[in-house]
């Protein structure tokens, strides 16, 4: 009984707090002069990143290096294919220009320099102070583009009917209301993992595919949760900056800061180095042809991105529990999804060079 409340109680405070973090952002972008999209990639994504940045830097205190690599790499894995694929399937998503022009780059970029860095098996303080830097020189580059871009479109206009003031319009009541929902997404994360861990032990799953499945993906539920209700209210900038942006937080801020307090380097798995990191760059990548057909993400290629997540943790779990079936499996994704992957990237490319951008 304890345990559905945990559960019950984790999911109404992933509601609330979606809510209040979305409506905060989206007024505070209003009367910062920021676009909602560059709210989407900083304060919305920085702060659902929160529990990512707890567990890694929490693991990298303990000596469990490997739990921060691991987290970043499958959170941003799970960002892109299950968030976004789940979000066009509701509703279909419109790709602003700059996402296309500059983020998808970055985070790719950041997604191989992360690949160049554990070459040698760890990242180092050093290492970690360079992602750190570039996550406040990314920062402040945002911040002051929009409000040139702000500054650079306004034109001057009739004097119009104030409008009647909301209760969230002064700036202190919309900084509080996106504190409040970051702590209630935080603490409703935490409550759900806990209790989901709960059930999947009472229904006899083993601890890997709690860890593969539950856990990995609880750290995201605030993804998750601010995404839908982004969508719900309209801000469709908010939902996919809110994902591109948590990936380029959880690569520099995330692993810097583990980096950073780790006793020494943050120690990479030789299995994440095979195929988990690879894959996450792969997932980067693709994210750029699916985004430039026609400047959107359609409900079939949100379900392309469902099949491709479930793809991903059927692969893990076989992977790891050593099973029977795993060298059918890998002769399957190897030989016939990824080909028909090539193709479809390929199709959705030039599609997207010769439609005309949509909104």
């Amino acid at each position: 009984m304890t345990t559905l409340l945990l559960f019950v109680a984790g999911l109404a405070a992933l509601v609330v707090g979606s809510e209040l973090l979305v409506r905060g952002a989206s007024k505070l972008a209003l009367s910062l002069g920021i676009s909602p999209l560059v709210v989407g990639l900083t304060m919305v994504a920085f702060g659902t990143s929160s529990p990512e940045m707890a567990v890694s830097v929490q693991g990298a205190l303990a000596g469990a290096t490997d739990i921060a690599i691991g987290n970043v790499v499958g959170s941003n894995i799970f960002n892109v294919l299950f968030i976004l694929g789940l979000c066009a399937v509701i509703v279909p998503l419109a790709v602003a220009d700059q996402i296309i022009r500059q983020e998808v780059s970055i985070m790719i970029g950041a997604s191989l320099l992360l690949v160049a860095m554990t070459l040698d098996g760890g990242i180092g303080r050093g290492e970690a102070a360079v992602l750190c830097g570039l996550l406040v020189a990314y920062t402040v580059f945002l911040v002051v583009q929009s409000r040139r871009a702000s500054a650079g479109a306004a034109q001057p206009a009739a004097p119009a009917v104030p409008a009647a003031r909301s209760w969230d319009d002064p700036k202190w009541v919309q900084f509080g209301l996106v504190a409040a929902g970051l702590v209630l997404l935080v603490l409703g994360s935490e409550w759900l993992v806990s209790a989901a861990v709960q059930f999947a032990r009472v229904l006899g799953l083993s601890e890997i595919v709690i860890g593969l499945s539950i856990v990995a993906a609880g750290t995201s539920t605030p993804e998750v949760a601010a995404s839908l209700m982004a969508l719900r209210r309209g801000e469709r900038d908010i939902a996919v900056g809110n994902v591109v942006g948590s990936n380029i937080f959880n690569i520099l801020g995330v692993l810097g800061a583990a980096g950073l307090v780790a006793p020494e380097a943050l120690g990479v798995p030789a299995s994440v180095l095979r195929f988990d990191l690879p894959a996450m760059v792969m997932v980067a990548i693709a994210c750029l042809p699916v985004f430039v057909s026609n400047c959107r993400i359609g409900r079939w290629e949100g379900l392309m991105f469902l099949a491709y997540y479930a793809a991903y943790v059927a692969w893990l779990v076989l992977d790891a529990s050593g099973h029977d079936a795993l060298g059918d499996y890998r002769t399957v994704m190897l030989y016939v999804v990824l080909p028909l992957t090539a193709v479809t990237i390929g199709v959705l490319t030039w599609r997207g060079g010769r439609a005309t951008p949509r909104a």
